[in-house]
Parts: C-alpha cells; sequence; structure tokens
C-alpha cells in the first residue's frame, strides 16, 4: 500500500491582489492640493494651508504639551576633544526621548547644532552618535556609514542624536533590547497599531518628538539656536523631511536616502515600514510637495543611484519630485538653496561632500539673511 506525501500548503497555479486596483485609484484621486498658482504670494499661501493640512493628518491636535523636564544621565569624553552627553527629554506626559549630544570641544553660543535622527536598522542614537565596540552596530556604521553625527561632530557642529520612538532606548519591551538582531529592528508596527485608530500616524509621534528636541536646543541656549539644521539618511530622512516641512525654526536640511514619488517607493513597494504611511496623505500631496514647504531655506537632497528604495523606474522616480522642488525654489528666488546630490551604489549615506555641502548651506543661510 503506497502512502502519498501531503502537500504542506494548498498549491495555486496564480493569485489575483489587489495592486493594480490601488495603483489605479492612485492615479484617480491622488495629489489634489499640488502647488496651482503662479507667484510668491500664491506660493506662501499654499505653504500655510499644506502646513495646516499636515498638521491635520499628523494628529497634531491630539499630542499633548509638558514641561522638557530634562534629565542628564552621563557625560562621556570621546577621541578629538568632543564631550557626549547623555540626555533625556520629556516630549509628551510620561513619554520620554533619550539622546546623546555630540560637543565639540570648543563650541560655544556661535556653534551651528544639527539634529540627526536615526534611520531603521541600525539600533537609534547608537549607531549615528557612532558607539562602537559593539558587533551589530559596528557592522551598521561600516555598511550604511551610519555615523554621520559623529561625522558632523569632528567638522565643529553640535550633533544631537535622538532615540526616536520605537528604536533604542525607546523600545516598547525591553526584551527586545537584549536580541542584537530584533534589537537593530524597530517598533512601527505596532505604534501604527496604537496610534492610527486614533488619528496619530507613526510620523506624527515623530515629528512632534524633533520639534521638542528644537525646544530642547532653543531653550539650552548653549549654541546658535537660529541656524539649527537637519540632518537625517533614510528613516531619519523621512523625518528630516517632516520637521523641515513643518518648522520654520529649521534654518536648513540634509534630506538623505528618503527622496522619491510615493506611488513607486511606498504604493508599489507596499510592504515599507509602516512609519511612512500616513492615511490620507496621498489624496493631497506627494514627497516633492511635502519638500516645497521647505523652501526658501537651504535643502539638500541626496539619492544613491542604485537605491531599490528609489521604486522600479529608480532615478526617474527621483527627479520627477526633484523638478518639483526645483520649480519651487526657483519661485522663491532661491535655487541656488536647493543642492542635489546623486551618489553610486545602494541605500547608504555619503559623507564625502559634507563639508563642502555644508559650507555652501552656510552661505546661502548669509544671503538670505542679507
Amino acid at each position: 500500500m503506497t502512502v502519498q506525501k501531503k502537500e504542506m500548503f494548498p498549491r495555486m497555479n496564480t493569485v489575483y491582489g489587489t495592486l493594480p486596483s490601488m495603483l489605479r485609484k492612485y492615479d484617480k484621486y491622488a495629489r489634489k492640493d499640488a502647488f496651482q498658482g503662479n507667484t510668491r504670494e500664491d506660493f506662501r499661501n499654499w505653504q500655510k494651508r499644506m502646513r495646516s493640512l499636515l498638521r491635520e493628518l499628523l494628529g497634531f491636535d491630539k499630542m499633548e504639551e509638558c514641561p522638557l523636564t530634562p534629565v542628564l544621565e552621563e557625560v562621556e569624553p570621546l577621541a578629538g576633544g568632543i564631550r557626549r552627553e547623555h540626555i533625556r527629554i520629556q516630549t509628551e506626559p510620561d513619554v520620554w526621548m533619550p539622546m546623546y549630544v555630540l560637543i565639540p570641544e570648543h563650541a560655544g553660543t556661535d556653534t551651528c547644532p544639527v539634529i540627526c535622527p536615526p534611520g531603521h536598522n541600525g539600533a537609534g542614537k547608537y549607531t549615528v552618535a557612532g558607539v562602537r565596540g559593539y558587533q551589530t552596530v559596528d557592522e551598521k556604521i561600516e555598511f550604511y556609514h551610519y555615523d554621520y553625527g559623529m561625522q558632523l561632530a569632528r567638522l565643529g557642529y553640535v550633533a544631537v542624536c535622538p532615540d526616536c520612538r520605537g528604536f533604542g532606548e525607546r523600545r516598547e519591551d525591553i526584551a527586545d533590547t537584549r536580541d542584537s538582531v530584533v534589537g537593530l529592528k524597530g517598533d512601527c508596527y505596532w505604534l501604527a497599531h496604537m496610534g492610527e485608530p486614533l488619528g496619530i500616524p507613526v510620523a506624527g509621534m515623530l515629528t512632534w518628538d524633533l520639534m521638542r528636541a528644537l525646544d530642547y536646543i532653543r531653550k539650552c541656549g548653549c549654541w546658535d539656536c537660529e541656524a539649527t539644521g537637519c540632518v537625517g539618511f533614510s528613516g531619519g530622512g523621512m523625518q528630516t523631511l517632516w520637521l523641515a516641512a513643518l518648522d520654520e525654526r529649521l534654518r536648513f536640511a540634509v534630506i538623505s536616502g528618503y527622496f522619491y514619488g510615493f506611488k513607486d517607493s511606498l504604493l508599489t513597494l507596499n510592504r515599507n515600514c509602516s512609519c511612512n504611511y500616513v492615511p490620507h496623505l496621498w489624496e493631497h500631496l506627494d514627497m516633492g510637495d511635502i519638500a516645497s514647504l521647505i523652501a526658501p531655506r537651504p535643502l539638500l537632497l541626496q539619492s544613491c543611484a542604485e537605491d531599490r528604495l528609489n521604486g522600479p523606474r529608480g532615478l526617474a522616480n527621483v527627479m520627477e519630485q526633484a523638478e518639483i522642488v526645483r520649480n519651487a525654489y526657483q519661485l522663491c528666488g532661491a535655487g541656488e538653496a536647493l543642492i542635489q546630490e546623486i551618489c553610486e551604489g545602494m541605500h547608504q549615506w555619503h559623507g564625502e561632500h559634507l563639508k563642502e555641502h555644508l559650507e555652501a548651506i552656510k552661505s546661502q543661510e548669509n544671503l538670505h539673511d542679507e
């Protein structure tokens, strides 16, 4: 008698997915609030309306104000005269944001502070602040060139490197920090489940927290808070985009590894992290429209030619969005304040020309002040 082996799961020759329908709906309903005016006044009015709309979509009306209550946890001297402070501030009642603040030796009230939010797969602030000596952290620093906070500190900037919600010391379950593989990942999926039914997407939580970091820098008064910038890679680039678009206190922004059209990169590539998805956002704007809200402040957009997050059309998807931003900057008479850098390779931060880019940004800031 022959015993036939059972299949583990029903065998199918085809599946009938939803993506084609959603792509068609995107074309029909998306980007209804793109800028349609012709003058600088039209553009300024549009910026004001869109910032109000985006704050609503991000759930800012439900975010709770509270004292910052800063707590200094530890101070450690590092090589090169840099001092690393471990600080935490309160961003909402019972919501704490730990940060590493990297302070160059001669930093003072004329030193530019830069907020450096972390991206994914890098253990939060540890990679950005260049906390070496841990195998998985070291590997991610080398692979992604992830220590851009430390790179900035070595160039003489004060680097404020926070943990965003769901990463590093802000995990929901401390057990997840005991495993190196799990510890590199974040809790965005669970945060989305908690927040979105209340109208608070993860992007709203992260943007609110960075605004509180800005509050801290200004209240501290130790550095040139009027010159504060933000530099972020990957998910840190996403946070930089939102912060710079919505908070005019930020004087310049560097967005690396996070600039492309929503349809290709977040709808077609629909398995990206939950923090990328804001309910109803695509009906109103694309990423280039959001970045246009940064104008006329200096902005560096950095993309890698072979980054899979660019989507199936690659750099064509990036350049379409860059053109939207470029038109906005030209309308504002600030075309030179927009810098676009295309780098070779895959999804990585590139700091090879960081010093020159920041010097160019500073010259644009001075020009704008005049």
